[in-house]
């Protein structure tokens, strides 16, 4: 298990690496992208060779962050991890850094310390709050790629800044962002209200699976491969369904189960009273208090089954305390 460290700490470590190879989680999402990449933007401007890696192809609709990398070969000797709380996301490429990883920049309480040493800001909206914190640490001046990436970030993790994990901080590093010339209405319209026809269907498709329980205050929607491969949708367009369940009024809990190999992917989201990272933790996962996941090697029915009881628990702990 490795150590926490200071964000001076962290600073200096990097001011004294080359040949940086920055990794994201699979399945990627802007959050875990943005962070690299402003990392990376900011690591090239101190001279440093440096390459980002996915084991997932980085999603179409992110490019615009990164309209012109092209990864540059070389053997890396630092290893940095960017908004990847356990090693059990570094995907089938990655896995073999499970044990190399030299520092990790992170925002997820659940963070297992997996890397040498970790700075963990677990009271950040996003990653990318802290990667902005990092760069102002190595004394790299913003630019209009860093910061297009940082509020992407910010965007990603807080759903266009509406979650209640958005902060004082986070506004004002949004708003510093936008100040440097990001393109803030262009980037929102993109992530949140552009939706593919394949997109479309599968949310016609999820709809149709809804569950209620508990009185309605949990809500549960799942997708099976064979709804997936009928709609043609694919992962990068998938981001932000988990949100659904509890977009209905009355929804304290919203369940989402999408089947992986051998298994089910659970997304939990709570809205207020209900923490879904100790739920998720029960599981073998973690996240955030309002979002976290796990993955479930079981049938639909038994995953549904697990997660269902936990969260009757849940809400019966908390009736008897008001």
């Amino acid at each position: 298990m490795g150590i926490a460290i200071t964000l001076e700490q962290a600073c200096a470590w990097l001011r004294e690496q080359d040949d940086i190879l920055i990794l994201t989680h699979q399945n990627p999402d802007g959050d875990t992208l943005g962070s690299a990449f402003a990392l990376y933007y900011a690591l090239r401007a101190l001279g440093k060779r440096v390459r980002v890696e996915c084991s997932d192809e980085f999603p179409r609709k992110y490019r615009f962050m990164f309209p012109d990398y092209q990864p540059e070969a070389f053997e890396e000797r630092f290893v940095v991890a960017a908004d990847i709380a356990d090693t059990q996301l570094f995907g089938k490429k990655l896995e073999r850094y499970s044990g190399a990883v030299d520092l990790c920049i992170d925002h997820h309480p659940s963070n297992t310390f997996y890397a040498a040493q970790t700075y963990l800001v677990a009271d950040a909206a996003a990653t990318a709050e802290a990667i902005c914190d990092v760069i102002d640490g190595l004394g790299v001046t913003l630019d209009l790629p860093m910061a297009t990436c940082i509020y992407t970030g910010l965007s990603t993790d807080t759903g266009c800044f509406r979650f209640s994990n958005t902060t004082a901080k986070t506004l004002s590093t949004a708003s510093r962002m936008v100040a440097l010339g990001v393109d803030n209405a262009e980037i929102n319209l993109q992530m949140f209200s552009h939706k593919t026809q394949s997109r479309i269907a599968i949310e016609r498709e999820v709809y149709n699976t809804m569950e209620y329980h508990f009185g309605n205050r949990c809500a549960v929607i799942w997708m099976t491969r064979a709804m997936l491969e009928q709609a043609g949708a694919d992962d990068a367009e998938l981001e932000g369904v988990s949100a659904i369940p509890t977009q209905i009024e009355g929804v304290e809990v919203g369940v989402t189960l999408r089947e992986k190999e051998g298994g089910y992917k659970v997304s939990l989201r709570t809205s207020r009273y209900i923490n879904a990272s100790e739920i998720c933790a029960r599981l073998g996962g973690g996240g955030h208090a309002r979002a976290a996941g796990c993955f479930l090697a079981a049938t639909l029915e038994e995953a549904k089954r697990q997660v269902l009881v936990l969260v009757k628990q849940a809400f019966d702990r908390y009736d008897a305390e008001q």
